[in-house]
């Protein structure tokens, strides 16, 4: 499921001038997958919320979840091509109002360990390469049909972003990261048994960087 979907975004980023490496690829699709992902966390937070009968506070404000400006749905659950942005339409909302109120979570975050610090952190570190609208429709579509609900499909997710990782080469490396497989950090924690108020500390070994 995620490889060939993995394979048709590459495709798409394939046309766009601004993404030329596989680093590019990655850093791309990564922050759509974040923004996927988020969305379905929230999901299943405000879902469970319901259940206990508690009130749920969004991350997020409306305008700029994906249900809403990426993929939105009919009444049906069914995508709403009516509504959902494309083309420089598209663009203009990604630059000009969710690129900047997503890096000002920083600034109003209470503290560098709050998901907000974390969210600012990371979209101020990137921008959107993908200059065309309708390749960002394209790869919002493909990202759309995605699920990271089972421990299955994060594994497979992770396996394969260790795959394009080792992929990048010498672009890969300059970008320093080399995620760790999910059964290792199991083993990890199993042998460690960190407790709560302990610290992890990064290792750094052999010129590749480890952390979680």
């Amino acid at each position: 499921m995620f490889e060939q979907a993995f394979r048709n975004i590459d495709d798409v980023l394939w046309k766009e001038a601004g993404c030329t490496t596989e680093l590019d690829y990655t850093e791309q699709t990564s922050w759509l997958l974040f923004l996927k992902y988020l969305d379905g966390l929230e999901q299943d937070r405000s879902e469970i919320a319901a259940l206990d009968d508690k009130p749920y506070t969004y991350i997020l404000d409306e305008p700029y979840r994906w249900q809403v400006w990426a993929a939105p749905r009919d009444s049906d659950g069914k995508p709403d091509h009516n509504l959902a942005l494309t083309g420089d339409d598209l663009c203009d909302f990604v630059n000009q109002k969710l690129f900047p109120y997503l890096q000002g979570f920083k600034l109003r975050a209470t503290g560098p360990n709050t998901i907000d610090y974390k969210i600012g952190e990371i979209f101020g570190e990137i921008k959107n390469k993908i200059h065309s609208g309708y390749n960002l429709r394209e790869i919002i579509d493909h990202i759309d049909q995605l699920r990271f609900r089972s421990q299955a499909e994060k594994h497979e997710l992770s396996a394969l972003y260790e795959e394009k990782i080792k992929r990048m080469g010498n672009a890969g490396r300059n970008g320093g990261e080399y995620y760790t497989p999910r059964p290792l950090i199991r083993a990890i924690v199993q042998v460690v048994t960190p407790q709560i108020g302990e610290t992890v500390v990064e290792l750094v070994r052999f010129g590749k960087r480890y952390h979680d």
